[in-house]
């Protein structure tokens, strides 16, 4: 069901009061409507914020790296990747749709250093998005990256790979942050010959802002960086009557 036409209006009066005399952003759709719904503009705001961690086992096997990178490959324009860590797979990354030659990678000693390369990337204005693998962001760094991608327009992503249980912790504390996503890996649907089907995710939007929370169960990001609907519920979409379909599990 949707919200009522009050709630509507409220949110449409925050997004205006939030944005101030800027110029309405620009939203970078998914293709899939269980999850542009969710979304105000009807997609990721571009000239914005956003945070991807990941829950589970997708904090181990990089399924969060491959959403962020589904999404950045979307976008037009190189990508600035800001890394302390060398163990980024690009080929894996190609995969999800994120062409070689179109990331620029900024290789920092500590997270000080990738938060400072974060921010002028951002405010750059020559970059289809900017990717920063950070442990903790606090709410004054949050809100100067913020500012940074708004002035820009620039889509910036907070890929949270902390190196301990503390880093996980402070995924849970507020930011400025548009969105908050949570990705887990799911079990592969099985095939009927032997192979390994196409993966599987769990993706939490746990922080929308003028939005609601959600969570989704999709097929990972294809070679243009597209998110899939399986089968099961793709069907079941089709089954179901209008406004009582969830596109999650």
């Amino acid at each position: 069901m949707g919200s009522p036409p009050a709630i509507e209006f409220l949110r449409e009066k925050i997004r205006r009061i939030e944005a101030g005399s800027r110029p309405a952003a620009v939203a970078l759709p998914f293709g899939l409507p269980e999850m542009d719904a969710r979304l105000p503009g009807g997609g990721l705001a571009l000239g914005a914020l956003h945070e991807v961690a990941g829950g589970g086992n997708g904090a181990i096997d990089g399924a969060a790296a491959l959403f962020t990178a589904g999404i950045a490959a979307r976008t037009k324009g190189p990508v600035l990747w800001c890394l302390i860590r060398q163990d980024l797979f690009a080929p894996a990354i190609s995969q999800a749709g994120l062409a070689p030659d179109r990331v620029v990678y900024a290789e920092a000693e500590d997270e000080k250093a990738v938060l400072a390369c974060f921010e002028e990337g951002l405010r750059h204005g020559g970059l289809g998005s900017v990717i920063a693998e950070i442990g903790r962001l606090s709410m004054t760094n949050s809100r100067r990256l913020q500012l940074a991608a708004e002035s820009s327009g620039t889509l910036g992503i907070a890929l949270r790979r902390g190196r301990r249980q503390s880093d996980a912790v402070d995924f849970g504390q507020p930011t400025a942050a548009a969105t908050r996503w949570r990705v887990t890996v799911l079990p592969s649907v099985a095939l009927p010959v032997p192979g390994v089907g196409r993966p599987r995710w769990l993706v939490e939007l746990v922080r929308c802002r003028a939005g609601e929370s959600a969570d989704f169960e999709v097929e990972a990001c294809d070679a243009q960086g597209r998110l899939g609907l399986p089968a099961s519920l793709a069907n079941r979409q089709a089954d179901a009557p209008a406004g009582g379909v969830r596109a999650a599990g």
